[in-house]
């Protein structure tokens, strides 16, 4: 394939990266496999541009993307509408659509696993037209985001602990948001502090991201008003990965979801995939099946597992044993 490569310079991580040479890995590890591709180093502001200039190239077959999750959905939208391939490199904080795709986190390693990669069609999600690959969510998470961007932060870790100030803000009083919610289950009013919808449901026993990328179905995740106490013991579960044991939150699937919040003096915010949004009155949020064309790691993960995890043998359960 014929692949442009833009690495977004001023994400979490690649801020403090030899971005020289993750090009070079680049050229290198495509190349070996068949490949043509053009690497450039953007920064954050000119990105937008960059990757619609990509999108719109007839010679261009797929998009490399190194940045957080806001420049992963933004590009995977952009893949979506032309018909080109994703290739996701994770380069922000959390990375969340590059652990659904089950890529290594340190970047050069998703670039070994990532060049010798299959294309398979992923599904998609859309609230009211604008694409999305994680979440989106109203309600807690956004008053999160918003006290975060008022913290000063220069680097992948201090956003981290910018986020756990936030975290600790946004929780001592959780917001009340009235809403009427539609799923495939049926039609409700509540009041929530917390509702998330998802590309395909969230996986247990870890942060909350998907473990596939084709089930079709939207996760649904809601909980209502919440004290101080039910909103620590809500981050605990939904960093642990157990929201099905928490009494507070109502888990659903659904293949579309209509959402329609009460007028408030205040301006609602959203959040998709990382990032802050106005909220409009009505949202209706789609799935699209196997619409996105990304690729996937291929058999190479394994290896860079047996690299990283000691202990790995021959008879692990993700590894299959020698042949006779």
């Amino acid at each position: 394939m014929r692949i442009k490569a833009l690495l977004n310079r001023d994400s979490g991580t690649l801020r403090n990266l030899d971005i020289a040479g993750l090009c070079q890995r680049l050229g290198e590890r495509f190349g070996a496999n068949g490949h043509e591709i053009d690497c450039n180093i953007v920064r954050g502001r000119d990105l937008a541009r960059a990757l619609e200039r990509a999108a719109g190239d007839d010679a261009v077959e797929a998009i490399a993307v190194a940045g957080g999750d806001g420049t992963i959905s933004s590009a995977a939208g952009l893949c979506w509408r032309a018909g080109k391939t994703l290739v996701v490199l994770p380069g922000g904080t959390m990375n969340m659509y590059a652990r659904t795709l089950g890529l290594p986190m340190d970047i050069f390693a998703a670039v070994d696993a990532i060049a010798a990669g299959t294309v398979v069609g992923a599904d998609i999600a859309t609230a009211n037209g604008r694409p999305f690959v994680h979440q989106f969510s109203v309600g807690l998470h956004p008053r999160l985001v918003r006290i975060r961007n008022r913290l000063a932060y220069n680097s992948r870790f201090g956003k981290i602990i910018a986020s756990a100030r936030a975290l600790g803000a946004a929780i001592a009083r959780p917001p009340a948001l009235p809403a009427t919610i539609e799923t495939d289950g049926g039609k409700r009013h509540e009041v929530f502090s917390l509702l998330g919808v998802s590309n395909n449901r969230f996986g247990e026993g870890h942060l909350p991201y998907a473990d596939t990328l084709d089930e079709g179905l939207l996760g649904i995740y809601w909980a209502r008003v919440l004290n101080r106490r039910d909103g620590f013991r809500l981050t605990k579960d939904a960093v642990l990965g157990t929201w099905s044991t928490n009494p507070d939150v109502t888990v659903e699937h659904s293949r579309q979801v209509r959402l329609h919040f009460d007028p408030t003096r205040r301006q609602p915010k959203c959040v998709i995939d990382g990032e802050l949004l106005s909220l409009e009155e009505s949202v209706d949020i789609c799935m699209h099946a196997g619409e996105l064309s990304v690729m996937k790691p291929a058999e190479i993960v394994r290896s860079v597992l047996d690299a990283v995890i000691p202990g790995r043998t021959a008879t692990d359960p993700a590894q299959p044993e020698p042949a006779p």
